[in-house]
């Protein structure tokens, strides 16, 4: 079924842990339950049919070098667990608008030089797909990628807390172009919100209210440490409570806002990419007898979302295959914390799926004429 083409906008640890892992899979077998990957072949896309042809970043340390090189560059610092050969794409200088913050502008320094032509590379590199994952708090930078990307004629995978995928206003623009746009803010694998939705629903599940709860998160990662800057987190916080409150209000129910905490904590350089998630949920039994329930979770923070991102991208090339525009619900709902519409993980999974097979089965190598994805009805 040929290559998906791939640009990356923010060459950081998700970046890093992504296309290692590319690499590191792309030999499994259909066959294969392997680590981190829910999908070895994806609508008949196999994970080695991903190819990075495209990147962009502003720290002078990675503009200009491979990116193969670029993304084991400090202040990167994730696990490094697959060798990445040279890939022939250079890092180019990206725009930098809000994407630089406070904090981060102490340990990256802006290359020199103006805002490379991103329009017309993603157009002389056929990128079919481009992957936000710029820091939390870029909202004015975000939409001006979207604006280039639009006009180079990519689809579009949201990775951040900037809400495009679940506005109506973008969704209409990605319509207009005929493009398919998955989103917003990644969801990883195994992490603090699938967790936590996960034994909201088990609490709601067995008849047992929330009537409290938190999660509190610690990293040593840029992410955690952009995130010190509190005015950079609105957008983040709404995404991450939106994402654990949505489960209690599907079911009807409401719980108070000063009776829920979600956020990121702090900044513990030592801890490197590793995350620590830390909740809380207290609710009643029978008989209305209080309990309580605590729990500890690590996590490397950016291969914990490779695997889910490895499916929005041949999500959004079955899209663009099928002539499928604007946002993709089923896949956005499953993959994102904000998507246009929230639904249980299981529910998500299992649109997410029928989405593979319908669309999957039909992919050609010509477009098909373009149309909205109704997998949300």
């Amino acid at each position: 079924m040929g290559k998906i083409r791939v640009g990356i906008i923010g060459v950081g640890n998700c970046a890093s842990s992504l296309i290692q892992g590319v690499e590191y899979y792309k030999n499994a077998k259909n066959t294969d339950f392997i680590p981190g990957v829910m999908h070895i072949s994806l609508g008949g896309y196999h994970i080695r049919d991903i190819e990075f042809v495209s990147a962009f970043d502003i720290d002078k340390n990675k503009v200009g070098k491979d990116l193969s090189e670029a993304i084991f560059t400090p202040p990167n610092n994730t696990t490094k667990f697959s060798k990445v050969p040279h890939k022939k794409v250079k890092v180019e200088r990206g725009m930098t608008h809000d994407g630089l913050g406070k904090y981060l502008s102490r340990i990256i320094q802006k290359a020199p030089g103006s805002t490379a032509d991103v329009i017309g590379i993603l157009k002389d590199t056929k990128t079919d797909v481009v992957i936000n994952y710029l820091p939390v708090g870029s909202e004015e930078a975000t939409k001006w990628y979207i604006e280039q990307v639009l006009k180079a004629g990519c689809a579009f995978i949201n990775c951040i807390p900037v809400f495009i995928a679940s506005e109506r206003y973008w969704q209409k623009r990605f319509e207009e172009r005929n493009l398919p746009i998955i989103g917003d803010d990644i969801k990883s694998q195994v992490g603090a919100t699938i967790l936590h939705r996960t034994l909201v629903n088990l609490f709601l599940d067995r008849g047992m209210p929330i009537d409290r709860t938190y999660q509190l998160n610690t990293g040593g990662n840029t992410d955690f440490l952009n995130m010190l800057e509190r005015e950079r987190l609105y957008s983040k916080k709404i995404s991450k409570t939106g994402a654990v409150t949505s489960q209690i209000k599907a079911r009807g129910l409401e719980i108070d806002e000063d009776d829920v905490h979600v956020g990121p904590s702090d900044y513990v350089p030592w801890q490197k990419d590793n995350k620590l998630c830390f909740l809380r949920i207290e609710s009643r039994h029978f008989g209305n007898v209080p309990m309580s329930l605590e729990c500890r979770l690590s996590v490397e923070d950016s291969p914990n979302s490779g695997g889910v991102v490895i499916d929005a991208i041949r999500c959004c090339k079955l899209a663009l295959d099928n002539g499928i525009s604007g946002a993709l619900h089923a896949p956005s709902s499953y993959f994102m914390k904000t998507p246009p519409r929230q639904y249980t993980d299981s529910e998500a999974k299992d649109l997410t799926e029928k989405f593979i097979k319908k669309y999957g089965q039909k992919a050609s190598k010509t477009p098909a004429k373009p149309k909205k994805d109704k997998s949300k009805k």
